[in-house]
């Protein structure tokens, strides 16, 4: 037999039986070249990270539209008064929150790839019935709803990376198809711009949520055949190249060789118990104190400092390219500078808290340097594919990651309900109490990702002073990572910094 019909053979055999002791031994047996890895590693970036970026820049093109909205006539057309728009922005972060224990459990249960496409054709069907409201009553239903649709995607494919890619490079991983988040904040706004100037029989605002939920639910189609569940049924890989997909990912410890896996009660316990877990939904809320606020109310707060309503629209690319630039850097440094991941994130905090004490402290003659400071707070936002990897790296066990997962998005939820309530229609459009209120996030979101590098070291540390000679690379080690056992359960399990 050739060395290329045993490794097919072989192949055949995970594709049929991964996830049992005996296929899992027979994939750590076999070692690809180093050049083998490469080109499998350049295919996946080629495929995956396009993928899923588009989608995410779809979704937050569709979240930055009701804020676009406003600009274009939505509040009056629609009669909405005092804290009535404030609503809904919240609304959809109930309905993302309200989906998110679901979701923790489906995502589990169900094949990934294709639960995810479901879910962005219906965000996408959801987004443009926001074109046929009428009232306040309307828009806040189908804010809520989108909320609904929209709360797999981000969680799903945080799991997708962890699946398909070694912990080392799971930071850049996450931030690359996350640029899909900068490319919608630099785009969105001469979008919403076009169709704010295009003759029309509609309205503007509502063909600007037709224009997007179209080629969103259009892009989902194109997702459901293509996306992949796990590494081991990837369409776009030959049998060879998901052996070495599935193998070169088992060193990672954290059980994601396949995406079906039994929900098990006793890792969502543990999930509760873990204090990596609090540590990163307490600072995931904290910080989106800030994100609530300003996503919702940027292009007013823009309006403020003295431009147009048209051109408010188009100052909001500054944001979108502050994110790229501190993405690149973080993400870089995340990759390449070792146990750098936390420290990257609270530099990223720092410099959005720079840019709300510009806002807050500089009078309106001092308006490009208060857009600076606009665009400095957008930092903050590039630490979720960073988030993301530490969730990815650090939690061993499928139904304990998702839970966490879940967690850290429910918080995010929580923390975006929460922060618009401090912007009051009675300051706009500087917002005093609101801009306070991000800043008190930003500085607590500072002290929790310190006090989550602290207990890192420290369980690090604590396991080193207990090793019973289970080696990092031990075959039973990863077995039983591959059986769905949780970090706390693997000897030789270390968290990532």
């Amino acid at each position: 037999m050739s060395k290329s019909q045993a490794y097919d053979e072989k192949a055949s055999y995970v594709d049929n039986e991964i996830g049992q002791d005996a296929s899992i031994g027979e994939v750590v047996e076999y070692h690809a070249s180093p050049e083998e890895e490469r080109r499998l590693l350049w295919k996946l970036d080629l495929f995956m990270i396009p993928t899923m970026g588009i989608c995410y820049m779809l979704q937050y093109m569709d979240k930055l539209a009701l804020s676009q909205a406003t600009l274009l006539n939505l509040r009056s057309d629609l009669g909405l008064v005092g804290q009535q728009y404030t609503w809904c922005s919240a609304i959809f972060y109930f309905g993302y929150l309200a989906w998110s224990w679901p979701t923790s459990y489906l995502i589990v249960r169900l094949p990934l790839g294709k639960y995810l496409a479901v879910s962005v054709f219906l965000w996408g069907g959801i987004l443009m019935c926001h074109a046929a409201c009428q009232n306040f009553a309307g828009l806040i239903t189908a804010r809520f709803f989108l909320g609904v649709g929209e709360a797999a995607v981000a969680p799903g494919f945080g799991l997708i990376t962890g699946m398909f890619y070694k912990r080392e490079e799971q930071p850049a991983r996450q931030g690359a198809w996350f640029v899909g988040n900068c490319i919608a904040n630099i785009i969105g706004g001469v979008v919403a711009y076009g169709i704010g100037n295009t003759a029309s029989d509609l309205q503007s605002w509502r063909l600007l949520f037709l224009v997007l939920g179209g080629i969103t639910s259009g892009y989902a189609i194109f997702l459901f055949f293509v996306l992949p569940d796990s590494p081991a049924k990837a369409s776009f890989l030959t049998e060879t190249e998901r052996v070495i997909a599935v193998q070169r990912t088992l060193k990672n410890k954290t059980g994601t060789a396949e995406a079906t896996e039994v929900f098990q009660w006793n890792q969502v316990w543990e999930a509760v118990q873990d204090p990596q877990a609090w540590f990163l939904v307490l600072y995931t809320f904290c910080v989106n104190l800030c994100n609530g606020g300003l996503t919702s109310f940027s292009a007013i707060i823009i309006e403020g400092f003295g431009y147009s309503s048209f051109k408010s629209l188009l100052l909001q690319m500054p944001m979108g390219a502050s994110q790229l630039v501190f993405l690149i850097i973080t993400a870089g440094i995340a990759t390449y500078v070792k146990s750098s991941r936390i420290m990257a994130m609270i530099f990223n905090v720092i410099v959005a808290v720079i840019g709300i004490v510009l806002i807050y402290t500089l009078n309106d003659t001092h308006k490009i340097t208060k857009l600076v400071g606009l665009a400095f707070v957008a930092a903050f936002a590039v630490n979720i594919p960073l988030s993301l990897s530490i969730v990815t790296s650090n939690v061993a066990g499928a139904t304990k990651r998702s839970t966490i997962s879940v967690a850290i998005f429910a918080a995010y939820c929580v923390g975006n309900i929460v922060g618009p309530q401090f912007f009051f229609a009675s300051q706009e459009p500087k917002y005093q109490s609101g801009i306070e209120a991000s800043l008190c996030g930003l500085v607590l979101g500072i002290f929790f990702l310190g006090l989550l590098f602290v207990y890192y070291i420290w369980e690090n540390r604590r396991r080193n002073s207990q090793d019973t000679g289970v080696s990092e690379g031990d075959l039973r080690d990863i077995i039983e990572s591959q059986n769905n056992k949780t970090d706390k359960q693997i000897p030789g399990f270390r968290y990532s910094l």
